[in-house]
């Protein structure tokens, strides 16, 4: 058999085939096995462990039941789509995707589940100008927002959604005019939501804000929870529940120090007329 060799170090895509390869040399398959157990063609696998063919999230999930891997190649794959996302953020979204309650904490940016595509393009834009991302990972990041927008908002039953932004994600101009004033008709649209609230932490509650950073805090249905908190230059995931527990409290505190939902809605009304 022409067996051919694989250099796992040329590219993600590279070290995802020769896992699978791996994986099914393991079990004592070949590639016609594993494509039966997969419901895909021997040509497929092929080119996948091979690196001629990128892996979708299907093939991922297929493999993970086939080779009894866990969720092991579907994380890859994430890693792989969302490469341009800070670590640990692509292994949070598989939580947020499942929670039945989200609480989101944002300073100086509108949180990305509530922004716009023109507000998001904007970032992107920025970013590739300061040549921090390449064009092409700007396309993916903005749909992958997408995605992660619709699998969050959209489900049939969507989940309670709980939202405090700093002051400044209201009043840092992002775009122009005309691109904030949508932005913020935007945020006021997604209060009027039954399965959500937004608050405003305003400059006055001072050192009374128990954040200085982005938090998001997941609760999800067996009632265990992920707290996943970010810098400029990484994210860490944690769901040890001596770490995560402090954070919900001190988020409980924020609510209490920010505005009411109605307050921050004329708030957010106000400064929209002023963008316009």
């Amino acid at each position: 058999m022409n067996r051919k060799e694989l250099t796992p170090g040329a590219s993600p895509q590279a070290a995802f085939g020769a896992e699978i390869r791996s994986s099914r040399e393991r079990h004592g398959w070949t590639q016609e096995e594993l494509a039966d157990r997969m419901g895909y063609s021997s040509t497929h696998i092929s080119s996948v462990e091979t690196g001629r063919k990128s892996p979708t999230l299907r093939l991922s999930r297929s493999a993970d039941l086939a080779l009894s891997t866990g969720d092991l190649f579907e994380r890859k794959w994430r890693e792989i789509r969302h490469g341009a996302l800070l670590e640990g953020f692509p292994e949070y979204i598989g939580y947020e995707a499942r929670a039945v309650e989200i609480r989101l904490f944002e300073v100086g940016i509108i949180p990305g589940l509530l922004q716009t595509p023109d507000y998001a393009r904007v970032l992107t834009d920025s970013a590739i100008r300061r040549g921090a991302i390449t064009p092409e990972q700007a396309g993916e990041r903005i749909e992958f927002l997408a995605e992660r927008q619709a699998g969050v908002l959209e489900r049939p039953r969507p989940p309670m959604l709980l939202v405090v932004m700093d002051e400044s994600c209201i009043r840092r101009p992002i775009g122009g005019a005309e691109i904030m004033a949508a932005q913020l008709q935007h945020l006021v649209d997604f209060a009027a939501l039954p399965n959500t609230w937004l608050h405003v932490a305003p400059f006055d509650i001072g050192e009374r804000r128990t954040f200085n950073r982005p938090v998001n805090l997941l609760t999800l249905a067996d009632r265990s929870m992920v707290a996943y908190v970010e810098s400029q230059t990484q994210g860490h995931l944690d769901r040890e529940t001596t770490s995560v527990v402090p954070l919900l409290t001190a988020y409980h505190q924020l609510q209490a120090e920010s505005a009411s939902q109605t307050s921050s809605v004329d708030m957010i009304n106000q400064v929209r007329k002023g963008a316009l």
